[in-house]
């Protein structure tokens, strides 16, 4: 099971897009509203979650996924269950993932330290004692993979699928929407 955290003023591409990758792959996902199941991104689209954070716990995940938008990333790193549901995750050797800023919020946690990582250009003195790969699109770094921001959500949800089925699910994916980059 894949969750997908959203939080009020979230990157809809960040989140949306991985989600649809993922779910072409076959996998289990579910978007998890943070403080409400009606959620609206910073763009103004407005998403109807599958369930609530409280309905969900790190021993079900094989992934939490964190979309960007600042927003969206102050709503989880002011949400101890989500601080909970990630540092749970992480201590279990469940795969997260982050894009945009954040990669921020892995970072609080210490989860990023000593890890390459990549997060939105100019967050960089967010990232604590990560090594930033910066330009990079994606990094994958043992069960942590993060992404730059939304021009890099093909590549991430990609990427996600790869970590999760191999790299042939990924290229079938790739292949299915014609994606050529």
């Amino acid at each position: 099971m894949i969750f997908i955290l959203l939080g009020q003023g979230f990157e809809e591409a960040e989140a949306l897009v991985p989600a649809d990758l993922l779910r072409r792959a076959g996998l289990e996902v579910l978007l998890v509203g943070v403080d409400s199941l009606q959620v609206t991104g910073g763009h103004g689209i407005t998403v109807l979650a599958d369930c609530l954070l409280r309905d969900v716990s790190a021993d079900q995940a094989d992934m939490v996924v964190l979309p960007g938008g600042l927003g969206g990333v102050y709503a989880i790193q002011s949400s101890l269950p989500a601080q909970s549901l990630i540092q749970g995750a992480y201590d279990r050797g469940i795969y997260l993932a982050a894009i945009c800023a954040a990669p921020t919020i892995l970072a609080n946690l210490g989860i990023l330290d000593r890890k390459g990582a990549v997060c939105y250009p100019g967050m960089e003195e967010e990232m604590g004692s990560a090594v930033v790969e910066k330009g990079t699109p994606v990094v994958h770094s043992g069960h942590i993979v993060t992404a730059e921001a939304a021009g890099s959500v093909f590549e991430f949800g990609l990427k996600l699928v790869e970590v999760l089925q191999g790299a042939q699910a990924a290229q079938e994916v790739r292949d299915a929407i014609h994606f050529h980059h």
